[in-house]
């Protein structure tokens, strides 16, 4: 397949490599020039587009010359509006809908689902005021609606791995929300999975990227700070009233994937 991956970040470039490996012609996107120079020395195809939300670059038009488009640009909401992302989106979809893609992986993130403390899976009832992370639920919606495309929406987990440590993200704090079960996907693993729903051709679909087991927070933040040598949490909360969900991803296995890492306590790491 000519398949076009827009954004070759942490997840998008191993991602591109992945499926140039398995024999379809590949073409990205990254947002300067010289990252474009770097990726094409490492043997991938891209070009240059910033979604400023309209599109900016030169020659990105050749993105949407593909049979595939999978869109991996995660929304910066530390930085910029709520409205930002699905704007970026709103502009994405415009240039599909002209072109002759057939089809669309969205990957979105399990914090689209509510903090309902308990089991939830594919089957739940999205209503924005709930969600965690309404950009995401938006920008779903935005592809969703009118398409001309097949779509399948891949809700990721915290994506970790190689230098993503999620201990080390919480070394020395104190009042450290502890107790919640963790929803971890290792990258190999999500990589694995998209290629996965390419490969069998999984369209209009939803599926849920999370490994299979559920460890409590404290005990990867300790596991990770015993095995990789930094302090672990200073203190824990000890109330234990942070809310919390637990992602099911038994429908993709049901499809037949297996995941590499089923448990984020075996998760490896190159620090």
């Amino acid at each position: 397949m000519k398949i076009s991956i827009i954004g070759l970040g942490w997840l998008g470039l191993p991602l591109a490599k992945f499926l140039i490996g398995k024999g379809h012609e590949v073409i990205g996107s990254t947002t300067s020039v010289e990252k474009q120079k770097l990726l094409e020395k490492e043997g991938v195809n891209a070009v240059c587009l910033k979604l400023e939300p309209h599109p900016v670059g030169s020659g990105f038009q050749k993105l949407f010359d593909a049979d595939l488009v999978i869109i991996n640009i995660p929304p910066k909401r530390r930085t910029l509006p709520d409205t930002f992302h699905p704007e970026q989106i709103k502009f994405l979809k415009a240039l599909i809908q002209q072109s002759n893609v057939k089809s669309v992986i969205y990957t979105s993130a399990t914090s689209v689902y509510p903090d309902v403390n308990r089991e939830v899976d594919e089957t739940e009832k999205l209503i924005g005021k709930e969600t965690v992370n309404m950009t995401l639920l938006e920008a779903e919606s935005i592809l969703t609606k009118d398409k001309s495309y097949s779509l399948t929406i891949i809700r990721l987990g915290g994506l970790l791995g190689l230098d993503r440590i999620p201990g080390k993200y919480f070394s020395g704090k104190t009042n450290v929300t502890g107790h919640p079960p963790v929803n971890y996907i290792h990258q190999e693993d999500a990589v694995r999975l998209i290629e996965f729903v390419v490969a069998n051709n999984l369209w209009d679909e939803i599926f849920n990227g999370v490994s299979p087991l559920h460890p409590k927070k404290k005990a990867v933040y300790e596991m990770n700070a015993k095995e990789l040598g930094f302090d672990p949490p200073a203190s824990y909360d000890q109330s234990e009233r942070a809310d919390w969900k637990q992602v099911s991803s038994r429908k993709i296995q049901d499809e037949g994937f297996m995941f590499k890492y089923e448990d984020p306590l075996s998760f490896n790491y190159t620090p």
